[in-house]
């Protein structure tokens, strides 16, 4: 599946977002929107993140990508960190490191064609291109994403909401990325499209050997594309295994409750859910301990008092949770 060489890591990364408030605009608290990550993602796989809305996904793939500067923490891309080179010097790693958007209407300048859009790739990098090979180029990008070469000429309000991501992909694989995070490509697209989305970024890995981070809410979606799946909550990786084993054997409490709330197309069969109580805590006030455990039924005095740390329970499993290895 891999070839089991680190592509990226992180350590201990962090990203707090400071608030201001007062006549003189003083940090007063801050939204601790990743806090204390340390993931591997190898070359030629596909990470999933899943979890809540505001758990801190989007950012951990923008933080990754150096769109964010972390707050510290450390971020290796084939053993570089990152984190530490100028930005100035940092052009030839954004070119082996992309993203694709959420929202595909927003994330394509309506003033240009397909053609200036991708074509604004080729200008960014330095590219040294001429004319007729960039034209050239863009038709075959085109096709490579299932479009047809006179779509360059068009503006992207005359596409589909599938059409325009076919065209954010074609701009990410414009450069010839590595790695590229997937930032919940699909929830804005009807399911139908959704599954074309999908299969073309597969088909894409295989063709071009590309790594993925992709970040979603559906986990059908997750468990399709990835090879191993982080769950977060609160801007921690609770639980990263294997996606069979994952699914098959969650650890956590938190990932439990999410895949008991999979809704079952048999309505014969019947499963005991997990039902979460109460809301998600404030990232800006973390609960002690264990941040899970005030929606979390197994939670014990220890839960409240210490924070528990991501460790290996099974081979290959990690789970941040005191009580691991006895739930089932």
């Amino acid at each position: 599946m891999q070839d089991r060489r680190k592509l990226i890591e992180t350590v201990d990364l962090v990203k707090h977002f400071p608030l201001y408030s007062g006549l003189f605009r003083r940090s007063r608290d801050a939204v601790k929107a990743v806090d204390g990550v340390s993931i591997t993602v190898y070359k030629g796989e596909t990470l999933g993140i899943v979890g809540e809305t505001g758990c801190g996904k989007s950012t951990l793939g923008r933080l990754i990508i150096r769109l964010l500067e972390p707050t510290r923490g450390i971020v290796k891309f084939n053993g570089v960190d990152i984190t530490k080179i100028p930005i100035k010097q940092f052009k030839p790693y954004r070119r082996r490191m992309q993203i694709i958007f959420q929202d595909p209407y927003a994330s394509l300048n309506p003033r240009l064609t397909v053609a200036s859009i991708i074509g604004e790739a080729f200008k960014a990098h330095k590219i040294a291109l001429s004319k007729q090979e960039q034209k050239k180029r863009i038709k075959e990008l085109l096709g490579i994403v299932g479009l047809a070469p006179e779509h360059a000429d068009r503006y992207p309000h005359e596409f589909s909401g599938g059409q325009r991501q076919r065209i954010g992909i074609a701009r990410a694989l414009a450069v010839e990325p590595e790695f590229i995070v997937a930032d919940e490509p699909i929830s804005a697209l009807d399911v139908s499209t959704r599954a074309q989305i999908l299969n073309l970024m597969v088909d894409l890995q295989q063709k071009f050997g590309i790594t993925y981070l992709f970040i979603a809410h559906d986990l059908s979606v997750i468990k399709h594309i990835s090879d191993r799946v982080a769950v977060m909550y609160l801007g921690r990786i609770v639980e990263l295994a294997e996606k069979n084993e994952l699914f098959s054997n969650p650890l956590h409490p938190y990932t439990q409750a999410l895949l008991t709330s999979v809704p079952v197309p048999n309505p014969e069969v019947k499963k005991e859910r997990f039902i979460l109580k109460g809301e998600v805590p404030s990232p800006i006030n973390p609960p002690s301990g264990c941040r899970f455990h005030p929606r979390c039924k197994y939670a014990k005095d220890i839960c409240l008092k210490n924070a528990p740390r991501l460790g290996e329970v099974l081979e290959g499993h990690l789970v941040e949770c005191h009580l691991a290895p006895g739930i089932r």
